[in-house]
């Protein structure tokens, strides 16, 4: 047989070679994701369009995540935020608007002591998903009903359950110790980010 020959049929092996590695690489990928993010990672799904797309996106929040200086709070920070929670509680009953600014105060409050960066809502959503992916999507809810209460729009149904949701988050965000632990990542989610230009390094 020609040196040409044995030549092809060792491109030819290392192709396949290569092919088995990056599908069980992306498998790999896929299920770590998952698992991380829970139902988050339907939702980047179904928004990007294509799971890679959304593998990338899901791995450069770990990857921004990291970066952030993130710290638990202390006992008499908790203690003092669920006092504040109890009077915006007790506030909704004369004032339920009002009372649902207060929650999105107080939220932002908490999260900005426990060192998330406070200039845009979506971006601070996709840094809490990674910590907080079962209730990131309470969050958002809460936020659209608050900006629908401003615009006078929201009835007292909607303003009891944006109370409900943003609870979700700021039960987690006064208990949590995860700001103090690395994210958990693999070479599975570092390759995400690698391979989709789409996902900008923060």
């Amino acid at each position: 047989m020609p040196v040409w020959a044995w030549i092809l049929i060792v491109v030819a092996a290392v192709v396949v070679v290569l092919a088995v590695a990056w599908r069980a690489l992306a498998a790999r990928r896929t299920r770590t994701l998952k698992e991380r993010f829970g139902p988050e990672y339907d939702r980047a799904t179904r928004s990007a369009g294509s799971r890679r797309k959304a593998e990338a996106d899901l791995a450069a929040r770990q990857e921004r995540r990291e970066q952030l200086n993130l710290r638990p709070l202390g006992s008499e920070a908790r203690t003092r935020y669920a006092r504040q929670w109890e009077a915006v509680q007790t506030q909704f009953v004369d004032s339920p608007q009002g009372a649902l600014a207060s929650a999105d105060g107080l939220v932002g409050s908490v999260m900005s002591e426990r060192g998330y960066p406070m200039d845009d809502f979506e971006q601070r959503a996709a840094d809490v998903s990674v910590d907080h992916p079962q209730v990131v999507e309470n969050y958002r809810t809460a936020h659209a009903i608050h900006e629908k209460a401003t615009r006078g729009e929201a009835s007292t149904e909607d303003l009891r359950q944006g109370m409900q949701h943003y609870r979700a988050l700021f039960d987690e965000l006064l208990e949590d110790d995860a700001a103090d632990r690395p994210v958990a990542r693999d070479a599975a989610a570092e390759q995400a980010t690698a391979d989709d230009g789409t996902a900008v390094r923060s």
